[in-house]
């Protein structure tokens, strides 16, 4: 009977590739942290007593502490929004205990898949944390944007779905503008007031001297959304435009949102709605080195879009 011997060094090599496999394999596994951003929110979670913080300040640095280490590992992780009403009403539809660890990392993990989430590449919470907000407030607009085109219903003359028929209105409205607004660097702001909040979406893109704008899929999504809620609603929305062109002054455009329809603002109505303070309605200096000019025509209204 032959009997198989190893030496300690083979041993010491065979532990050797273990470990380094094992460290490998933590390089190829993706990871998700939870966070808290706020006070507010870290004060709902401490009424579980498995929860280990009681100071919102620490919580933050043990959790950049802890991102720190997972890439010092040298893996993938993600960084999503914990919110506890919907953790509670996640443990409720469920059936799970909301004051067990094991819990709120299974809600972690189903929601990080589709809820607002960041990449950590290193970057401070300073940093990390308002861009997770912006995330989720983007999501929560575009979700009730959304809402509001699906329960708008038929058009009662022509019996047209008015929510489909407003995004597709408002996809064409982007396109012409992007188109009329030629090369350049451009921000959009889109602002509709709805029943219970009011949405605003921006949207950036870059168009060269040749070939259309370069759209951000899910960015435009949201503004398209938005600015058909508007159109869907009838609202007394508006949308402006600033371009910026390489040796030149930005050029800023307005529209109003009125039946539906975007009508051009005139040079001095852009000039006021930039240099009046929203709240106070006190004057604002204009900013140096911008021109403040009317909105142009767009394309001619589609004679199949009508108030409905």
């Amino acid at each position: 009977m032959n009997q198989h011997h190893r030496t300690p060094g083979a041993t010491g090599r065979t532990r050797t590739t273990t470990a380094a496999l094992r460290r490998a394999l933590r390089r190829e596994t993706a990871g998700t942290v939870a966070l808290l951003t706020d006070e507010e929110d870290f004060t709902a979670m401490l009424q579980y007593e498995t929860f280990a913080f009681d100071d919102h300040g620490r919580y933050l640095a043990h959790v950049e502490e802890l991102l720190e280490a997972l890439a010092r590992q040298g893996g993938h992780t993600t960084v999503a929004l914990f919110d506890p009403e919907d953790y509670a009403d996640y443990c409720a539809d469920t059936g799970l205990d909301p004051d067990r660890p094991t819990s709120r990392s299974r809600y972690t993990a189903e929601r990080a898949a589709t809820g607002p989430r960041v990449t950590y590449t290193g970057q401070s919470l300073d940093a990390l944390v308002p861009l997770l907000v912006d995330i989720a407030v983007r999501r929560a607009t575009w979700e009730y944007a959304t809402l509001l085109l699906t329960d708008a219903g038929s058009c009662a003359d022509c019996g047209q779905d008015i929510g489909r028929a407003s995004f597709d209105r408002a996809s064409q409205l982007l396109l012409s503008l992007l188109d009329a607004a030629g090369p350049g660097t451009h921000h959009l702001v889109c602002s509709v007031p709805a029943e219970s909040d009011q949405l605003i979406a921006l949207l950036h893109t870059t168009r060269d001297t040749n070939g259309p704008a370069r759209l951000d899929s899910a960015e435009s999504a949201e503004f398209v959304t938005v600015l058909a809620a508007g159109i869907a609603l009838l609202a007394p929305g508006g949308l402006v435009l600033r371009t910026s062109t390489r040796g030149a002054p930005d050029r800023l455009h307005g529209w109003r949102l009125h039946h539906g329809r975007l009508v051009p603002l005139t040079e001095a109505e852009v000039f006021d709605a930039y240099c009046t303070d929203a709240r106070t309605g006190e004057p604002i200096a204009p900013e140096p080195h911008v021109d403040y000019r009317a909105g142009f025509p767009l394309t001619p209204d589609d004679p199949t879009h009508h108030p409905h």
